[in-house]
């Protein structure tokens, strides 16, 4: 594909002004009505030498420290108080298979059930005997205390 040089001198301006590949492709389109592929609108920029500029990334600021990579589990958060509410929550190091996170949960009756977040972000839980429910009052208190421990891990 050969370009007029009004159209070349078009490219380099969009490449120097921060314009991504798509943009270029995109604008030749409009303004010259050239439809080109992305792989002939690359080759392109290759011919000419031009090159797209990288847009920044964001880079965490100084003052921020950075957090931790979780530890081994069961994962509880140090700095949560002692069984809140009676409901202890940990992660399992290793989720089951099926989930993307797992650990168990010990409801203020001294009942330990097993309690997963699939693929689909879905929780689950497995009872620790047929037909278990926990008490009444420690569900809400195991989905804010799950809901805190998972936000301070990274999820």
């Amino acid at each position: 594909m050969t370009l007029t040089p009004e159209q070349l001198a078009a490219v380099q301006q969009w490449a120097e002004e921060g314009a991504t590949l798509n943009d270029i492709q995109h604008r030749l389109k409009q303004q010259f009505s050239l439809t080109i592929t992305y792989l002939d609108a690359r080759l392109l920029l290759l011919d000419l030498k031009v090159k797209i500029k990288d847009k920044p990334r964001e880079q965490p600021k100084a003052d921020e420290p950075q957090e931790a990579p979780p530890a081994a589990a069961p994962m509880a958060d140090p700095a949560a108080p002692e069984a809140a509410g009676g409901v202890t929550v940990t992660v399992d190091e290793l989720a089951i298979p099926g989930a993307m996170v797992s650990g168990k949960v010990t409801f203020s009756d001294a009942k330990t059930a097993g309690w997963f977040i699939d693929q689909m972000g879905r929780l689950g839980m497995r009872a620790p005997e047929p037909g278990y429910k926990p008490p009444a009052e420690d569900v809400p208190v195991f989905q804010q205390e799950l809901d805190r421990l998972l936000a301070t891990l990274g999820y």
